[in-house]
């Protein structure tokens, strides 16, 4: 088994940070579901500003709202502003490598989606493997 990206939310803006709240990453619904991240799933976050690499789960908040409000222990890796990066994954066969297509959403400065990404693995005319980022907007 191979531990692959499934989605990610690229260069995403911090919206708050919540130290007294019982830990994990508030996400906006939409965000979620446009990249396939479920609620309670384990996620990796990378703070693009300090550096910090952290992992939390998810909860949904407001519909709409654009937020991402790392709680608990994570409000302390991240500020306000703070550009992240976060990520799910899966683990897989080698050898499905070539049929999953995981999700990539980048961010403008308000937090609404910029583009609509994919990454795609498939096979050369030598029968290597070859790697493309392909749009769906």
């Amino acid at each position: 088994m191979r531990k692959i990206v499934r989605a990610k939310l690229h260069g995403i803006r911090v919206t708050g940070a919540d130290l007294d709240y019982h830990g994990s990453i508030t996400l906006d619904p939409d965000h979620c579901e446009a990249a396939g991240i479920l609620p309670m799933e384990f996620v990796d976050i990378w703070n693009k500003n300090s550096g910090a690499r952290i992992s939390t789960y998810v909860i949904y908040g407001e519909r709409g709202s654009r937020c991402c409000i790392l709680n608990g222990a994570a409000a302390r890796t991240c500020q306000r502003g703070d550009e992240v990066i976060i990520a799910n994954s899966e683990y897989i066969q080698a050898s499905e490598l070539e049929h999953i297509k995981p999700v990539v959403l980048t961010f403008n400065p308000d937090n609404s989606v910029r583009e609509h990404l994919g990454y795609s693995v498939g096979r050369d005319d030598q029968g290597r493997l070859s790697f493309e980022i392909v749009r769906f907007d």
